[in-house]
């Protein structure tokens, strides 16, 4: 015979909080913690009603992770509040003769992929061709020679930072790739890259970065390090990410863009804007160096945010404004 609810709500109760005074106590969990979980557990005692905690299946527990999935819950909150239960009920099972975790096995529901931020192609043009001068004159060329190499041929920011200066012999640049992770060919119009797993790709170069390029080596004073590197500091050693990253941003901010952009920004907006003008995503893929077409393919999810933009802003039967 199964007991009154109210006595099977106490006990759960019950529970709930001696096992939140063992998290206080013995696991020494600081009281936000504590706290949290409490809420969870609560959370769960609205979704099982009546039910007895100790009787609830692997079902019950994927049923109630549907029903707040349904109620807008994100996935995160969702697996951080499985997370919780299975916590407490692999402690029940030490309290009690029950007899499997109803939590095992269920998971949250898949967190959707984040589309990467692209800049609008405009607005990529126009920071391109901001002229902000926020260093001394050789510097200045070299951030915007970095800039425009990093939108024209969608380098990684460490691949950037890796390119060495041209190869006075040609023939002999395939057999020194081992020891340079990269170089220009500015003549040929392209930069030599290796990316991830050490595949080496060749992407061109556009007529603006070239110039760029051309302007900054014009100027580019020899490296105090004795490297070949092709980006130099402000103490004329070897470029680091990380600097790249502050240039980027403070000149962004100097020419008033309006969202926050950082080099995979400019990754990105190469790869959505050179989908969109060719639709040819096989060509994408080996110009960003993605050894699986799959990584490459969330780009047409950025072309059609941009169709998607387009019909809503022109289309007379487009939602209301």
């Amino acid at each position: 015979m199964d007991a009154p609810a109210g006595t099977v709500e106490r006990a759960a109760q019950d529970w709930a909080a001696r096992y939140l005074g063992e998290l206080a106590t013995q696991r020494q969990l600081s009281p936000h913690t504590i706290a949290a979980y409490g809420r969870d557990l609560a959370e769960l005692g609205q979704l099982a009603g009546h039910a007895d905690w100790a009787r609830l299946t692997h079902a019950d527990i994927r049923r109630f992770a549907a029903r707040l999935h349904a109620g807008g819950q994100s996935a995160r909150s969702i697996a951080r509040k499985l997370s919780g239960w299975r916590g407490f009920y692999e402690w029940l099972a030490r309290q009690t003769a029950l007899p499997a975790n109803p939590v095992d096995g269920v998971r949250a529901p898949r967190r959707p992929k984040a589309l990467p931020k692209a800049l609008a192609v405009d607005d990529a043009v126009q920071l391109m061709e901001a002229n902000v001068h926020g260093h001394p004159e050789p510097f200045e060329l070299c951030n915007r020679a970095m800039f425009e190499l990093l939108y024209s041929s969608g380098l990684r920011v460490s691949e950037l930072a890796g390119l060495d200066l041209a190869y006075r012999d040609a023939a002999a640049a395939p057999s020194s790739a081992s020891t340079s992770p990269g170089w220009l060919d500015l003549d040929g119009g392209e930069v030599v890259v290796t990316g991830k797993g050490g595949k080496m790709r060749r992407v061109p170069v556009g007529g603006p970065a070239r110039a760029a390029l051309a302007a900054w080596l014009a100027v580019r004073p020899p490296a105090r390090d004795g490297s070949a590197a092709l980006f130099l500091s402000a103490r004329a050693t070897r470029i680091t990410p990380r600097v790249v990253q502050q240039r980027l941003k403070q000149h962004a901010l100097r020419a008033g863009t309006a969202v926050h952009v950082h080099p995979h920004v400019l990754r990105h907006s190469f790869a959505s804007h050179l989908l969109q003008s060719s639709g040819d995503l096989r060509a994408v893929q080996e110009l960003l160096g993605h050894a699986s077409i799959t990584s490459t393919q969330v780009y047409t999810s950025l072309d059609f945010q941009h169709l998607a933009a387009v019909y809503d802003r022109a289309h007379p039967r487009a939602k209301s404004k």
